[in-house]
């Protein structure tokens, strides 16, 4: 008899276990997803055309209701598919199953793996928001240095209508209009367009290495949360982030990460404290004695600092990062503090969806988290910001704000790149490795 299975997810990485390993297991039936984390996505269904049978769309649930569709569709085994989760919470999740009556279960890299005729390096973290993204752009501008075309390869985030989403390609800001993206997928397809690469994202990750493939000498997978790589890499890079120092052990699967590292950078050491950094350094020189250990500063890019002095200032920071991410601030802040103004707390003044997200994430105080999961939350995100009485807005996502919203006061945006130094040794790598 065919098990019965549960996918357990966030719109991403649960979609991408599917393609890859239940659809073509014929002793398994996914008789339904669960959802989390994003607002919204467990209003949809998985399309019939994707599945291996194509008679009936798999139905998507709140995870909230797990326990009782374990018991109603008579569930045998539930699969953990979304990342960034503590050990404990893992550990939680897995007694509820077990209590429901289910087995609990986790899927591994030879199981999820993309394999690619090309060179591939993957950039992934121990907790979301520790600088991956700024990794792989300095990584992209070394190949391009030596004549090589890089392409970026995003972690899933298909938050819209599943069908149109199986395979996207950014190439220029147009596209956003076209796939319908919200801000949080932007904050990460941004930046690779500033800097004039083209970066996939979807969920059928067979068809984009294959798409990709055609136009690219080296592929880098620049990673979502603190997730594994869906691709399998030639090189597997880890960012750690000193400012949650310890929680490279303890989160899944971002100690996975840090075990399976052939280099660990250890970011922001010019923010962090020094102890800080020592602890992470010496958790790698413990659970992963071969990887290279990098340190590396994230060095803010900031156009007309000045007008930061003496000002009060709001400040908005990358949405996913503070709110699941446990982090309370982010470039913006220190942004604020380096020169020379003053915080304004927006907390009384937010509304809607981004009061609640204040509410259901108490560590945060002085940054707006940027949540633009859909058109209401981007007005309630908007609205926030006019109403906070300050004298600029310190823009520290990588999305472009301005193009999906107005704002009333000055807008001064904050961004980040790797260290030179961090790069220097990269580089030292990509030379014996890639570049012989």
């Amino acid at each position: 008899m065919k098990k019965r299975v549960i996918i357990s997810g966030a719109g991403g990485r649960d979609f991408h276990n599917y393609l890859i390993y239940f659809r073509n297991d014929p002793h398994c039936e996914v008789v339904a997803f669960t959802a989390t984390q994003i607002p919204g996505i467990e209003k949809r269904s998985f399309p019939k055309e994707l599945t291996r049978e194509k008679k009936k769309d798999i139905p998507i649930y709140p995870e909230a209701k797990l326990a009782e569709l374990i018991t109603k569709l008579h569930v045998d085994y539930v699969y953990l598919s979304y990342s960034d989760q503590s050990h404990q919470q893992v550990m939680a999740f897995a007694s509820r199953v077990l209590a429901a009556g289910a087995n609990f279960g986790l899927l591994g890299t030879k199981d999820t793996y993309v394999p690619s005729k090309k060179p591939v390096i993957a950039v992934c973290a121990v907790r979301t928001g520790s600088g991956k993204s700024q990794t792989s752009r300095a990584l992209a501008e070394l190949f391009r240095k030596t004549g090589k075309k890089v392409v970026g390869i995003r972690h899933s985030m298909p938050y819209g209508k599943l069908l149109d989403e199986t395979c996207q390609r950014f190439a220029h800001e147009r596209d956003f209009k076209k796939f319908k993206t919200t801000i949080e997928e932007e904050e990460e397809y941004q930046p690779w367009l500033d800097h004039g690469f083209v970066i996939y994202a979807g969920f059928d990750y067979k068809a984009i290495v294959r798409q990709a493939e055609q136009e690219a000498d080296v592929l880098i997978f620049d990673g979502g949360n603190n997730d594994l790589p869906f691709l399998k890499p030639d090189l597997h890079i880890v960012v750690a982030d000193p400012h949650r120092a310890g929680h490279e052990l303890t989160y899944y699967p971002g100690f996975v990460n840090f075990l399976l590292a052939d280099i660990i950078i250890i970011n922001k050491v010019d923010s962090a404290q020094k102890k800080d950094v020592e602890l992470i350094a010496q958790h790698a020189q413990k659970y992963n004695p071969h990887a290279k250990i990098i340190l590396a500063r994230s060095e803010l890019v900031v156009k007309n600092h000045g007008l930061i002095k003496g000002k009060k200032c709001l400040v908005v920071g990358d949405g996913p990062t503070l709110s699941h991410g446990g982090m309370s601030f982010g470039a913006g802040s220190i942004a604020v503090k380096r020169y020379g103004g003053t915080f304004v707390d927006p907390r009384k003044y937010a509304v809607g969806s981004i009061k609640k997200t204040f509410e259901d994430f108490p560590h945060l105080t002085y940054e707006v988290p940027a949540m633009g999961y859909g058109k209401k939350q981007v007005e309630d995100l908007a609205t926030t910001i006019n109403n906070v009485p300050c004298d600029v807005v310190v823009d520290g996502t990588p999305a472009n704000l301005k193009r999906v919203m107005t704002f009333k006061r000055l807008v001064i945006e904050v961004g980040y790149e790797l260290g030179h130094k961090a790069v220097r040794e990269l580089e030292k790598v990509l030379k014996k490795k890639f570049l012989k």
